[in-house]
């Protein structure tokens, strides 16, 4: 199972990869960034770090390249003038919008080679892998309505 499990993984990291140098111009750990603010909406520097799995400074200099290439909007908080508000601005968007779509591209076509029957347990498979996942990240950022939901 574990040879299947890295062999998938590097699948859809070559996938992303791919993907990535489609785009041009923005590094995967910048992709990251961008997918973890379209999810969050608005971050600060921290919740960004936290989002990413990196340390605050890291996170510090990213964020400069992002706003630097237009990518990321950053503000002062409204609820205090000592912390940042990060949002996706709409060209940031885009890039992420347009890094999915050949993402998917990609998966589709990988799914698509497959026989019938095969794709039917791909797909099968895809959706409970993803329901998984959802749940243990829900479970590692405390989330007790998620939780709950997994456990039952």
């Amino acid at each position: 199972m574990d040879a299947e499990l890295l062999e998938a993984a590097r699948a859809v990291m070559r996938i992303s990869l791919h993907a990535a140098d489609q785009i041009g111009g923005v590094s995967v750990v910048q992709l990251r960034a961008l997918t973890v603010l379209d999810r969050e909406g608005t971050a600060n520097l921290a919740q960004l770090a936290e989002g990413m799995g990196v340390t605050v400074s890291t996170t510090s200099r990213l964020v400069d390249r992002l706003v630097a290439a237009g990518l990321v909007d950053r503000r002062t908080a409204t609820h205090t003038r000592r912390e940042i508000a990060l949002r996706l601005t709409a060209r940031g968007r885009a890039t992420l919008g347009r890094y999915d779509d050949l993402r998917l591209s990609g998966l589709r076509a990988c799914v698509d080679s497959l026989p019938d029957g095969a794709r039917e347990q791909a797909l099968v498979g895809l959706r409970a892998f993803g329901s998984g996942s959802t749940a243990e990240e829900s479970a590692a950022a405390g989330d007790p309505a998620d939780t709950a939901d997994s456990a039952t």
